[in-house]
């Protein structure tokens, strides 16, 4: 499996730092949802999902987490920890997202807007659908 992170161009001076990211520049995809996280309380674990279809890019935007991206052969584990770099996680990808610093945000750019039927939440249905494909 590869591990796709995109580092963001930064512009900054004494003023601080700036991202700037455009859909199909900087993120691969049309940006049709944005939405983040934070205040996780300590040892929970968020995701528990795969898509069908969706693609997502992940950004801590303050803070650190850990995410575990498990495409049904392997698992890899990754850590977030810096602003101007985003993780890509690809549709028909497990995704769980923890280890939570007190004060992170994750930010998740999503090329669809929600829609129900495109998670997978159970993960042995994960396997399955994998399988058949």
């Amino acid at each position: 499996m590869q591990i796709v992170k995109y580092q963001f161009q930064q512009h900054g001076d004494e003023r601080g730092q700036l991202v700037a990211l455009e859909e199909f520049n900087d993120i691969p995809f049309k940006i049709k949802r944005v939405y983040y996280m934070y205040d996780t309380g300590e040892g929970v674990t968020r995701g528990y999902h795969a898509h069908k279809s969706l693609e997502q890019i992940l950004i801590c935007i303050h803070g650190s987490c850990k995410v575990l991206l498990d495409n049904g052969k392997e698992k890899k584990k990754v850590f977030l920890e810096k602003p101007y770099e985003g993780l890509y996680v690809p549709n028909n990808m497990w995704r769980e997202m923890y280890d939570f610093s007190p004060d992170a945000v994750l930010m998740c750019l999503a090329s669809e807007v929600y829609n129900e039927e495109d998670y997978i939440r159970d993960y042995e249905e994960f396997l399955k659908f994998i399988n058949r494909k």
